[in-house]
């Protein structure tokens, strides 16, 4: 089986109301815009694939919604899709870490 050339992980749990969580900031809808805009933009090909995954609570709450991008291990927070369009651009295209968004 090939591996991903690179594997991007959002956190998307979902806690108890009134505890800090990333689904609270929206995380499955920024994880499944990621996915759709990887895709359309032919980033993960049968040759360079990449995945685009869900994960539980990786333990960063305190930062608000996190992703992190292995190989790298590079972990990201992000506010809205204009913070996820410059990781996909430099991050994902480019393989240029986005300093102003990594914790």
């Amino acid at each position: 089986m090939r591996h991903f050339d690179r594997h991007v992980f959002f956190c998307t749990n979902q806690r108890e109301p009134g505890e800090d969580c990333c689904n609270n900031f929206g995380a499955q809808k920024m994880r499944d815009y990621v996915k759709d805009k990887v895709k359309a933009l032919g980033l993960s090909t049968d040759e360079h694939p990449m995945r685009i995954n869900s994960a539980g609570c990786m333990g960063h709450c305190d930062y608000g919604p996190v992703l992190v991008v292995y190989p790298e291990g590079v972990w990201y927070t992000y506010v809205d899709e204009s913070d996820l369009d410059e990781i996909i651009s430099e991050h994902l295209q480019h393989g240029r870490v986005v300093e102003r968004l990594k914790i």
